[in-house]
């Protein structure tokens, strides 16, 4: 493959995509403050490819197949973030597998796989987000078996707060992230999801409930694997985790208007989980 034209910095991409999850970043010390910046910019240059609709196909698995050749290193990065990202992947050693786990989740996405029970949705959030906090592990420094396992089943609880906080958003995409087994048991349909509007009748808020009771469980068991050594090097994951428990706690409590609203974390609890992650509270 040809190098591409330069492409645009890690900190030009954070910059323009306005996520919250930078913020996750503001308690970690600046050394691993940018190099997180540059595999969250990998992490969302790959996922926009799964919502480019506006490209071709091809084109959109053409670039997904270059990053995969960049990673295994069969061509040269272009200037821009490629360069920046080998340079980290290099330096930090991280994890080859996983990074090319997460490519694997963006092609699920592309080709707009369906999940007919809840082990095929966990290897989908496994590698969209679990897999980038295996990553993510390598620049916090953390190595413990036990930290291992929290990046697994955190990553676990957020894609179950993303999937449940963009059920609107997603149907409109003409994607449904809700198991097929579940559908069925509720007694409803992909196709009804996927037109679905205002808010969820009974049937349909209680399949939500489920979602929201399986993110609960796993915020909880990835608490319990936290060990009291790891709390300093994982303050990232761990904001970014009572940021996310807050927006499930908010789809909740408001009677999971999914269709009709976006939720964000509010001032208060944002204020409040960066305080008491970076004083160390538990």
């Amino acid at each position: 493959m040809k190098p591409l034209p330069p492409s645009p910095c890690a900190d030009a991409i954070v910059r323009a995509s306005g996520s919250n999850l930078a913020l996750a970043f503001a308690v970690l010390p600046r050394p691993q403050r940018r190099d997180m910046r540059v595999l969250y910019a990998f992490c969302r240059v790959i996922d926009d490819l799964a919502d480019e609709a506006s490209r071709p196909e091809t084109e959109r698995r053409q670039e997904l197949d270059r990053w995969r050749a960049v990673l295994l290193a069969s061509t040269p990065p272009a200037s821009g973030l490629e360069e920046e990202f080998t340079e980290l992947q290099r330096r930090r050693a991280l994890p080859l597998e996983h990074l090319l786990e997460i490519i694997e989740g963006v092609e699920m996405d592309l080709e707009e796989a369906s999940f007919d029970t809840w082990e095929d949705l966990r290897l989908y959030c496994h590698r969209v987000a679990g897999a980038v906090g295996l990553v993510s592990l390598s620049i916090f420094g953390s190595h413990a078996d036990r930290s291992r396992q929290y990046a697994e089943v955190l990553g676990q609880a957020l894609q179950l707060t993303n999937i449940l906080r963009d059920v609107g958003e997603d149907a409109a995409r003409g994607r449904v992230y809700l198991p097929e087994e579940e559908l069925d048991r509720a007694g409803l349909t992909r196709k009804a999801v996927l037109e679905w509007k205002g808010e969820p009748d009974a049937r349909l808020r209680r399949l939500l409930e489920i979602v929201a009771a399986r993110a609960r469980e796993a915020y909880a068991e990835a608490e319990q694997l936290l060990i009291p050594q790891e709390r300093p090097v994982l303050r990232s994951p761990i904001l970014m985790g009572r940021l996310y428990r807050g927006i499930l706690d908010q789809i909740m409590a408001d009677g999971y208007r999914v269709f009709e609203k976006r939720y964000r974390p509010g001032w208060f609890t944002t204020v409040g989980a960066f305080t008491r992650t970076f004083l160390g509270v538990a």
